[in-house]
């Protein structure tokens, strides 16, 4: 479905077998706050992931009893783990300073999402923190970004929390409750693929963007 089975969200969870709701909160800690994770499916997977619970796919062993995962508490464990992302995204930013967004171009960093972070933050200002979750890339980069701008923690703990909220336990929620539909759950992958390419529109549009702000800077001659 996306190239590469280890990418996709099913692939994933299914992969961790009991321990399913540990994966998924793993690897939306490394895509908020480690700079590697910045290609993982987080949208897919937080859908996903509410679809499976909508299923009783997903479940806890509990002294040889499987519970099945309730998704008040997917939604709490999920949204958990972003906020730990965010804060440890946001901690390597104030640490580190500047040298993070200047280390040399490889295949896990690219100036070109330096630049388009700034560029985000820049135009959405405090409301980044917010908006960033629900934009893939951004909301791996601007926790950083707002470290490195050294903004107020308590002010960066404010609209984290709004942004984690509205990510984490409304997309979740919407793969749970679209889930209960027994058109959707027959076709999961068709679902997921079609959320996948809506939720890549954003970046696409902040790429052409870029573009169009490049050509015509050259134009000008800057």
């Amino acid at each position: 479905m996306f190239g590469m089975d280890w990418l996709k969200p099913e692939a994933i969870i299914t992969s961790f077998g009991a321990f399913a709701m540990i994966g998924v909160m793993l690897i939306i800690f490394i895509e908020t706050g480690l700079l590697v994770g910045f290609f993982l499916p987080g949208d897919s997977l937080l859908f996903v992931t509410g679809l499976m619970v909508s299923t009783g796919a997903i479940q806890i062993p509990l002294s040889g009893i499987s519970f099945t995962v309730p998704i008040w508490l997917a939604c709490a464990l999920i949204s958990l783990a972003a906020w730990l992302g965010d804060q440890t995204g946001y901690l390597i930013g104030r640490r580190f300073g500047p040298a993070i967004f200047n280390k040399p171009e490889s295949k896990l960093f690219s100036h070109e999402n330096v630049a388009r972070t700034n560029s985000f933050f820049e135009k959405y200002g405090a409301r980044a923190i917010i908006l960033a979750h629900f934009v893939p890339v951004m909301r791996t980069f601007v926790p950083v970004a707002a470290g490195i701008g050294e903004m107020p923690y308590r002010r960066f703990l404010r609209y984290n929390f709004i942004g984690v909220i509205g990510w984490a336990t409304g997309v979740t929620l919407l793969g749970f409750f679209l889930g209960k539909i027994p058109f959707v759950a027959a076709h999961v992958e068709y679902f997921t693929i079609g959320f996948v390419i809506v939720s890549s529109i954003p970046i696409a549009l902040e790429v052409l963007k870029a573009r169009r702000e490049h050509k015509r800077d050259e134009l000008l001659g800057k």
